[in-house]
Parts: C-alpha cells; sequence; structure tokens
C-alpha cells in the first residue's frame, strides 16, 4: 500500500457538532431515522475540531470545508453562529457551506446573511426525491420556487453542494445548464450505494453525463457500503471512474468525518484515497488532495 503521510490536503468536506447543547433533529431525536449505512448511534455525539485531529494524525491535512449538519431547520442563521465561534477559538473549519431552504419563504433572508459571513462560500439543501432508481418522481430542483431560491445565489457570491442519488442526475444536469454561471459541487461521488453489476453501470453512465456540465465539481466522499469493512479492493472502481469522467482538475477528496465513521476509521479513508491513487503525477496528486478544494471553495490563507 502506498501511502504518503506528507501530502498537503484539504478535507473538503467535515462536520463538527455538539447535540448536547445544539439541537440536529437526526442526532436528538428517538427513533432514530433510516439512514443509508444503517445504525449510526456510535456518531450521536459531540464531533469538535479537537476529535478532528486526533482522527486525522499522521494525514497532513491543513484545511477543512464545513458542510452543515442538518442543524435545527428552524435557525440556519444559528448554525453559522457556532460554526463562526469554533473558528476564532481553535482555527477550523476555514470556509463553509450553510443551511439554507431554498423554497422557503424567507430563503432570500437567509441566502444574504448566510452571504455577508466572509467564511461561508455556498448553501446545501437536499432535493427531495425518489428514494430508489425504480422512483423518479421530478425532484426539488425541477420546482420553479425551488429554482427561484437556486437563482439568488450567483448575484450573492454563493456555490452550491448537491447530495442527489444518481438517478436524478437529469435534473441535476438540467439545473447545471440552466444556471451555467452557478459552481455546483456534487457531494458523496454520486452515493454508489448499490454495488450490484445494474447499480454500478446506471452510476457510471450517470457519473458521465453529468460530467458533461462544466460548472459541476465532485466531492469523492461518503463511499461506504453498509454493514462492510470501508476497502481499497471495494471503492477502487468507483474512485478510479469518478476521475475518469470528470477529470483530475474538478475532483477532490474528501472524509465525511465523523459520519463516514460508521464505515470506516479516518486513517483507512485517506490511506485508501492515496493507495488508489498511487499511480497519478505529483502534480495531478497535489491538485486532487489540495488545489482543487483550495480553489473551487476559494481558501485564502
Amino acid at each position: 500500500m502506498r501511502v504518503t503521510s506528507d501530502l498537503a490536503m484539504v478535507d473538503a468536506h467535515v462536520h463538527f457538532w455538539d447535540p448536547l447543547h445544539h439541537y440536529y433533529p437526526w442526532l436528538c431525536d428517538r427513533p432514530l431515522i433510516p439512514f443509508r449505512y444503517g445504525d449510526y448511534s456510535a456518531i450521536c455525539r459531540s464531533y469538535l475540531p479537537a476529535d478532528y485531529l486526533r482522527d486525522v494524525q499522521g494525514h497532513r491535512v491543513e484545511k477543512t470545508v464545513y458542510l452543515e449538519a442538518e442543524w435545527d431547520p428552524r435557525d440556519p442563521r444559528g448554525e453559522m453562529d457556532f460554526i463562526g465561534r469554533l473558528r476564532s477559538e481553535t482555527g477550523f473549519p476555514n470556509v463553509a457551506i450553510a443551511q439554507a431552504w431554498l423554497d422557503r419563504d424567507d430563503a432570500a433572508e437567509v441566502l444574504e446573511h448566510h452571504a455577508a459571513r466572509d467564511f461561508v462560500r455556498g448553501v446545501r439543501h437536499k432535493p427531495r426525491g425518489g428514494a430508489s432508481p425504480k422512483d423518479r418522481r421530478p425532484t426539488s430542483m425541477s420546482d420553479p420556487h425551488w429554482r427561484s431560491g437556486f437563482a439568488r445565489l450567483r448575484p450573492l457570491g454563493l456555490q452550491f453542494d448537491l447530495q442527489a442519488p444518481w438517478w436524478h442526475f437529469d435534473e441535476a444536469a438540467a439545473l447545471a445548464q440552466d444556471f451555467p454561471d452557478t459552481q455546483i459541487v456534487l457531494l458523496h461521488t454520486g452515493l454508489p450505494a448499490d454495488r450490484s453489476t445494474e447499480g454500478v453501470a446506471g452510476w457510471r453512465d450517470a457519473m458521465r453525463n453529468l460530467a458533461q456540465c462544466p460548472n459541476v465539481a465532485v466531492k469523492i466522499s461518503g463511499i461506504g457500503v453498509p454493514g462492510v469493512p470501508w476497502t481499497v479492493a471495494r471503492n477502487r472502481e468507483i474512485v478510479l471512474h469518478t476521475i475518469d469522467s470528470f477529470g483530475v482538475d474538478r475532483c477532490m477528496f474528501a472524509s465525511n468525518f465523523p459520519v463516514d465513521g460508521v464505515c470506516g476509521d479516518l486513517d483507512t479513508i485517506f490511506s485508501g484515497y492515496k493507495t488508489i491513487t498511487g499511480g497519478f503525477s505529483a502534480e495531478e496528486r497535489a491538485k486532487l488532495f489540495h488545489d482543487n478544494a483550495i480553489r473551487i471553495y476559494r481558501i485564502n490563507g
């Protein structure tokens, strides 16, 4: 296994949370909700920068991108207050993607509030849609009201982190084409959870089609499979096809911690990504692990 600990890295997708003092419905409420990784009770605890730095020992992570953690939806601005305090106290995260509900009546006010913070780079709002490839009902991405909220992003200097399964990428491509000046970052590698021959084939085609949109980049993260350990052998094809489809300049690696801790420890995951890309040039690896995230998320200093 070829693993280099001196490779400068940006972790392009981390979560910090404190469910003892703040309300996250999915972490705080019981019973726990159905989740793509199965039982996630082990992560329903505080996870702060000190915890992350302990987990990532041995890897040279220099910057982090925070992703909204499904904080109390009644108060999307409060989450960024919390993250602002963490930044002041610890220096992490460097930038953030905030929560915003694009189809709510207060969307304009919330987006303006987020855009006024110098560390917020964009927002995430998971589109509602079908739960399997057999259910291809239209998602939020086709809803005019949701799209009116999306249209506010670019004028405010905000980008969009898109979390949607691959069977809805026709709508994702239409969204990207209709808003070509808005940077979209596809999360979690298009959610290739179904590793059957049919499932992987559908995911492969969808990824290659979405990659035709030049304003879409992708995070290689969230590729754990429920109930089985995270391994290089299990995930090599997923990683390499993603890079082949989107190109070295539009891919970046991320941990999705602590969520992906349900599937494997952080060292296993980061070492796995390094091993899979062992045949890439030093310049290509620098882009994948560091430079692309710096550029796409506009991380300064």
